[in-house]
């Protein structure tokens, strides 16, 4: 009988298939959005069009899960101004300012570069978490933890300038655009109590993508080249932005955030992986050490008990 009021989110099992699929399905992202700026024709300096891009994915994932949430009989009724202005400020963060940064640092990165640099969310989230929640202490493992991600992401910028060096509208904005994510990761908690999850991811993707659309078309932002292999990357990230934030943001409002976050280890791999194979990047072996040294520090943080 107890096992039957467990929340399938919260059942072991279904946790780790949950958590692989939004994994999984983020690292694809990456190469997805190259190949889809490259599909419409935007260039580097597009920004209006690059935000144009990223709001009509979010604003289309949004709808998709307002429907599927409504569908299924829940629903957002609240006359406190407090908790729209929650949403408000989640949906700026969650998705506006958290994607803004993350297309234009995609823009100026290679896609492998940057799957690996944006696994310096989940040690943020985890430092953040250990100062702000008394439920989340921070211990000698999480430090070690953090440290040897830390010094998975310093390994990008080993070797000669031909193997990638730091940049600030390139890896300056994804470190932003990791900064965005984690908070916004801590956030949830505060969405889940207001909210039902799901309802108000989808509300706070919409609105999120509303943001983006409309800066977007007044910087003149377009899709200069529509075509079948653009929508279809539009398409799939549309797709990958409805399961990834769904599932994702409703294990965080069930689970401690630790226990979610140790599959994010997939995202650089996987995104450092299909980038190079997709978009036929070069593969320097400090990729290999800085992805296998940021998903040692996320093992690390989460193994034992959470």
């Amino acid at each position: 009988m107890e096992q039957e009021r467990i929340s399938i989110f919260q059942r072991p099992a279904w946790v780790v298939v949950f958590a692989l699929t939004a994994a999984i399905a983020w690292g694809w992202a990456f190469p997805l959005i190259k190949v889809g700026f490259g599909a419409f024709g935007i260039t580097a300096d597009m920004t209006g069009s690059k935000m144009l891009f990223a709001g009509i994915r979010f604003a289309v994932a949004g709808l998709i899960v307002q429907t599927v949430a409504r569908s299924s009989g829940r629903s957002f009724k609240t006359s406190k101004v407090a908790d729209w202005k929650f949403l408000l400020a989640f949906a700026l963060m969650n998705t506006s300012l958290h994607y803004f940064f993350f297309y234009v640092g995609m823009s100026h990165s290679e896609g492998s570069r940057a799957a690996i640099l944006n696994s310096l969310s989940t040690f943020l989230v985890v430092l953040l978490a250990c100062a702000c929640f008394k439920s989340d202490k921070l211990t000698s493992r999480k430090l070690v933890g953090c440290v040897v991600g830390f010094s998975g992401i310093l390994a990008l910028n080993l070797g000669g300038a031909e193997s990638g060096r730091f940049t600030w509208l390139g890896d300056g904005m994804i470190i932003m655009n990791a900064i965005c994510g984690a908070v916004s990761g801590l956030m949830t908690r505060g969405l889940s109590r207001r909210i039902d999850v799901f309802v108000g991811t989808g509300l706070s993707l919409t609105i999120g993508g509303m943001l983006l659309i409309i800066p977007g078309l007044a910087l003149g932002g377009t899709l200069p080249n529509v075509n079948l292999l653009g929508i279809i990357c539009l398409l799939l990230l549309i797709a990958i932005s409805a399961l990834g934030f769904a599932l994702y943001n409703k294990l965080l409002s069930c689970n401690p955030v630790g226990k979610v976050a140790i599959y994010n280890s997939l995202i650089p791999i996987v995104g450092a992986v299909t980038s190079c194979l997709c978009l036929g990047e070069a593969f320097h072996l400090k990729y290999a050490l800085a992805g296998g040294l940021a998903a040692l520090g996320i093992y690390i943080i989460n193994k034992g008990k959470n």
